[in-house]
């Protein structure tokens, strides 16, 4: 299968481990990632109550680019997906906006209508596309014995869901289930991790973030799997500073879904990128998977 893909910023720096993982996945399950040629930054969140015009057009070159030649532009990270589809979306119902963005679009001798091209995110392509028997089949490693938290975080689910309920999504839990982990009831699955936040007010970011960290430990999580390099970023490099504000002691870690399905596939955890996380994930992962097989 092969899709057009939309990598983003955070995928070259932060978020190499979810990259690496993302490529080597992909690879597994015969799926082609064709990246979109010179794609720009999707002005992450923020921007878009600055200039809502500019802010839309920098989004909409990228959905230009991929309409030329694909009919499904994918992203992994979880901003980008919801604004190359926000926009989309808007492209699709507000024809003056239209309008305005195509004379923006213009000046690089682009176009692009509305609804032109589905937009995907990676989850659920993985579960929607490849399914449950495929997946089923490559496991090498599974996780049986391992308790995982899917995060969904906010951004993916609204304000226009990857495919999934937007207050209580199921698809990371249904993947893992598949792969033989067991998957907690985490109720704070949708809850926001604080975004950018800790620039502003630390106070109310970390407590956001100390609400997803508790109840990971009090639903005995063993760690918590995200599918957004900020969510991930929040939860893992801030931990610490939760815990001096808070006088807790998470050791939670903190790694991507994708991650996980290259061991439940056999790939090597340096080739996904264990290591990178500041809170460290294979010493649990060992231990419980060795638990269940020894």
């Amino acid at each position: 299968m092969k899709y057009a893909y939309y990598p983003g910023c955070s995928m070259e720096v932060n978020a190499a481990a979810y990259d690496m993982s993302m490529r080597e996945v992909a690879k597994v399950l015969d799926l082609e990632f064709a990246e979109i040629d010179d794609w720009n930054c999707c002005g992450a969140t923020e921007y878009f109550s600055q200039d809502e015009l500019t802010a839309c057009s920098v989004v909409a070159r990228n959905l230009a680019i991929a309409g030329t030649d694909a009919s499904q532009l994918v992203a992994s990270c979880a901003a980008c997906y919801c604004n190359l589809a926000k926009v989309d979306k808007l492209m699709s119902e507000n024809a003056e906006m239209g309008k305005k963005i195509n004379q923006a679009l213009a000046a690089g001798d682009l176009k692009y209508r509305g609804g032109s091209v589905r937009i995907r995110h990676l989850l659920d392509v993985i579960v929607s596309d490849i399914g449950e028997e495929k997946i089923k089949e490559k496991v090498r490693r599974p996780l049986t014995g391992l308790r995982v938290a899917p995060y969904y975080g906010c951004q993916a689910v609204r304000p226009i869901s990857v495919g999934d309920c937007t207050e209580y999504p199921m698809q990371m839990d249904l993947l893992f289930q598949w792969l033989g982990a067991e998957v907690v009831d985490y109720p704070v699955k949708a809850h926001c991790c604080g975004g950018h936040m800790p620039q502003i007010s630390e106070e109310q970011a970390f407590e956001l973030q100390r609400r997803l960290l508790q109840s990971a430990v009090e639903y005995e999580a063993d760690m918590i799997l995200c599918m957004c390099p900020m969510c991930q970023l929040n939860l893992d490099a801030y931990q610490s500073r939760v815990n001096g504000m808070f006088g807790t002691n998470y050791r939670m870690p903190i790694i991507y879904f994708t991650q996980l399905v290259g061991i439940a596939f056999g790939l090597e955890p340096k080739k996904v990128g264990f290591g990178k996380e500041l809170v460290a994930a294979l010493p649990v992962l060992n231990k419980k998977l060795e638990a269940v097989s020894a």
